[in-house]
Formats: C-alpha cells, structure tokens, sequence
C-alpha cells in the first residue's frame, strides 16, 4: 500500500466530525424557513386594515407599545421567574421519588397508585382546585406546574434505577459508604442521562401549564398579557404576544438541550 492511499483512508481523513456538527445545527434554522416564508406572504398579500388578520408589521408595533406602557417586562418577568423556579423545584421531586420507587419494590407499591392518580389528572382540571386552597398566588402557579413538569424526571428516573446494577451497591457496602457518598458518586451518575431526558421532556409542559394558568386565572404573566390583549378586541396585540411567547419557549427548550449536549458530551453517540 502506497503512503498516499495510506493516507487517504486513515480515520483521520474518513470521517469529518465538524461538518456534521454544523449541518446538524443548522437543521433546526431551516426548520423555521415555511414559518418566514409565511409570514413574509402574510404582510405582502395582507389586508392593510383586518380587524382580524393584521399584519405581522402591526405586531411588532403592539409590542413596542407594551414595552412603553411598562407592561411587557413585570410579565415576562413573571413568567420566566415561576417556570424556571417550577422546573428547579419538578427536577428536585421527581428525582428524588423517582429513585426511591425505581429503587424500592416497597415504595413502588405503596406510592404507585397514587403517583398514577396525579399523572393521568389533566393540568388544567387543578386549576379550580389549586385556586382554591391556594388563591391566585404565585404558589398557587408553582404547585400545578411543578405537579404537570415533574413526571418525565420522575417516570424516566424510575425507569433508569430499575435498569440498575445492583452490583455497585455492593461495592459501595465493600468500601463502608455513607449514604450521601453512594447517592452522589453511584447512583446519581447512572441516573443523569435519564433526570436530563426528563427535564428536556418536562421543559415545554412547564411552559404551557404555565401560561394557561396565567390565561384561566389572570395572574401577572405572558398568558394574562394576552388574555387581557384577546378581552380587548386586540387582534395585532394578541398575534404580538402568541408570536413572542413562541420565541420564548424555542430559546428556552435550545438552552434546556444545549445543556443536556453539555452534560452528555462525553457518553458515546447511540
């Protein structure tokens, strides 16, 4: 074999990670191209003044006067506030039961039915409820996300520690761990790509409980923005805020995988 085929067909020269990486991140950019498109040929063929379809010029004139009136930012505030709080706090609970069923045959059946009950209840049937006991608070909007958000962590966390080799418990018992120690170098480690698939998975669900409660119950938010923007015959007000609260969760589910790329990077590609 000649040094230039040698050469040729090295892994070096066979495989090239850097362009794959950047066609991959480019795909979700090219995703949005029928959505521009759309919204391109909505302002050219739009009616000038529909009381109903206004154009997406309009729209961005609507926001500016949010901005202005000092509305737009204590909402967006107030919904980033509660939807990273209730993902931090679903991330906590549904971690923690979750390796405490998957681990335990006992708590599994003790605490199994219950768990179901609360996962087959629709989010948006606790609204009354959680108004309720909790008034139009922002615990109130905390509990029923947390309640909606934590479930993947939850299930897939139990699924992981049912996958789990029994045999690291024994060395951790071989090397006199304390508890604290085998949670964080054992157990916490084989679990984590399930805890960050569930939080990937948990992430859009938090943020769609969220604003509807903030549309059902008029607590300050995006969803009561734009409630009050549809109860105002606003139709460019309300197309603004849907248009925006996309754009919102598109750059918050990007940060929620860019984290989970991070924490992952160094597993080998399935």
């Amino acid at each position: 074999m000649s040094p230039s085929t040698a050469t040729t067909n090295s892994p070096g020269k066979r495989f090239k990670p850097k362009s794959r990486v950047k066609r991959g991140n480019s795909a979700p950019l090219r995703g949005l191209t029928p959505l521009v498109l759309g919204l391109a040929l909505w302002q050219i063929f739009g009616a000038v003044d529909s009381p109903y379809f206004p154009r997406p010029s309009t729209w961005v004139e609507q926001i500016v006067d949010f901005y202005g009136s000092g509305a737009l930012l204590p909402a967006l505030g107030a919904t980033m506030r509660s939807l990273l709080l209730s993902l931090l706090i679903a991330t906590i609970i549904g971690t923690i039961l979750g390796i405490l069923v998957g681990a335990s045959r006992f708590f599994d059946r003790a605490l199994g039915p219950t768990l179901e009950f609360f996962r087959a209840t629709p989010s948006s049937a606790m609204v009354p409820l959680g108004v309720l006991l909790l008034g139009y608070t922002l615990t109130m909007k905390l509990s029923l996300t947390v309640l909606a958000a934590m479930w993947p962590i939850l299930l897939n966390t139990r699924a992981a520690m049912r996958e789990f080799n029994p045999t690291l418990l024994d060395v951790a018992a071989v090397f006199k761990m304390s508890w604290f120690r085998k949670v964080r170098t054992i157990i916490m480690p084989a679990v984590s790509t399930a805890i960050l698939l569930g939080i990937r998975v948990g992430a859009p669900v938090a943020i769609i409980v969220t604003v509807l409660i903030e549309i059902l119950t008029g607590v300050t938010g995006m969803g009561a923005l734009l409630a009050q923007s549809q109860q105002q015959y606003n139709s460019a007000g309300t197309f603004a805020l849907l248009v925006l609260i996309g754009v919102i969760a598109l750059a918050f589910n990007f940060c929620i995988a860019a984290i989970e790329a991070f924490f992952t990077r160094h597993l080998p590609p399935s």
